[in-house]
């Protein structure tokens, strides 16, 4: 940990990782579309070492897509807006 101030944030982006993680593997859906979701949020967790703000970010906006029924068609990559 950089900074003991960090703490509390990592702690936070951690939760939500673990959050989405299930939410991912429990989601009804192609399995393509779900390990491609799987490894944008492995990104956003190694991210989170170095970056836990930008990683938290990166999250939000994955689950404000997962919550708003928003997923990358069968086959697409999930990248392919740019947020990871």
């Amino acid at each position: 940990m950089e900074r003991d101030g960090q703490l509390p944030l990592h702690q936070l982006v951690a939760a939500r990782l673990k959050e989405a993680h299930t939410a991912v593997r429990t989601l009804r859906a192609p399995e393509d579309v779900r390990v491609g979701l799987a490894r944008r949020l492995l990104v956003i967790t190694a991210a989170a070492r170095h970056d836990p703000a930008g990683a938290a970010r990166r999250l939000e906006r994955l689950v404000a897509d997962l919550d708003a029924g928003v997923l990358p068609r069968h086959g697409e990559d999930p990248r392919a807006d740019g947020s990871v």
